[in-house]
């Protein structure tokens, strides 16, 4: 049910090679083009030198001003990044229409609620999934680029340990908004909104589609320690949009997930409750059990309700 209409010669599936070199250039370009931007104007809004940034990516986070700067380097290299990306390529490239008059009507409460229990039951059985991952090992030849990777993983951890160790309610908010908000519509409009929808004409499968949208989202994060419960959540916001074609609800999930996270990690360090971001043994399988059983449920009554309807249901 995916809306995504174009008669674009690119946008064809004999083309799909040429079209995905495209988007693959665009997209990068867009994101290094803001990434430079946002370089550019933090030394002037927030007070921290070039040198400084490279510092807090490297693990030196003496910066005063650092977590705020990072956030705005994100912000506007990977959240707004992601959304310019899709938005140059689906406009300007493939000419396509995503319908916003269809899809924005097809927002009701009731799949809202559903999307609330899928999303807190992919959370909990996503708990499963990361410990899940962190057994995984690469063979012995490759044991070389499995350090590298461990120690990428760990880079990247401080990083976000620095990120979301928040000592204001403005921090917070500030973290929810790029973390959150930012993120969720900028990654849907890109791999649920443009990627999803062309991976279904290339393949000729609506749950290929999904399914292999699902494993570059999280493949491009380059985190494989987080792979399976990162491709886990690409897939479940991937069926949301394939079931209900609007991407209201998987940027509803998306923000939902991302956001609630954030303010666990927020209360954690408040000292209200235990909840360890880094950890990958505290794994209840009840919990998890009961996790996959609401997600399940949600998505059967979620697919009952938005049944397909109109005649842009197909996509390209």
């Amino acid at each position: 049910m995916e809306i995504y209409e174009t008669q674009s010669e690119i946008a064809k599936r004999k083309s799909w090679l040429l079209s995905l070199v495209v988007i693959v250039l665009v997209a990068f370009g867009v994101l290094i083009l803001l990434q430079v931007l946002a370089l550019a104007l933090t030394p002037f809004l927030f007070g921290v030198s070039i040198d400084e940034i490279m510092g807090l990516m490297s693990g030196d986070f003496s910066a005063a001003n650092g977590r705020m700067a990072m956030f705005f380097i994100q912000g506007i290299g990977s959240g707004i990044g992601f959304w310019l990306a899709a938005y140059v390529i689906a406009h300007y490239i493939d000419k396509a229409d995503m319908h916003w008059e269809i899809q924005l009507p097809r927002f009701n409460m009731k799949s809202a609620g559903l999307v609330l229990l899928i999303t807190f039951g992919g959370m909990l059985f996503n708990a499963f999934l990361v410990h899940l991952n962190s057994l995984l090992a690469l063979p012995e030849a490759l044991s070389g680029l499995e350090i590298w990777m461990q120690e990428m993983e760990d880079q990247l951890l401080e990083l976000t340990k620095f990120l979301t160790d928040f000592q204001t309610i403005p921090e917070l908010l500030t973290g929810i908004l790029v973390i959150g908000i930012l993120a969720g519509i900028g990654e849907e409009m890109f791999f649920r909104g443009l990627i999803q929808p062309k991976m279904k004409l290339y393949l000729g499968s609506a749950h290929a589609g999904v399914w292999v949208t699902a494993i570059i989202f999280s493949a491009i994060h380059l985190q494989f320690y987080g792979f399976l419960p990162r491709m886990f959540l690409g897939v479940m916001f991937g069926y949301l949009y394939h079931y209900s074609g609007s991407l209201t609800y998987p940027i509803l999930a998306h923000i939902l997930n991302n956001s609630i996270t954030v303010i666990l990690v927020y209360l954690s360090n408040q000292g209200k409750i235990d909840f360890d971001l880094e950890s990958t043994d505290a794994i209840s399988y009840p919990v998890a059990f009961l996790g996959l059983l609401g997600l399940l449920v949600g998505i059967y009554y979620f697919k009952k309700i938005n049944k397909p309807n109109g005649e842009l249901d197909q996509s390209i």
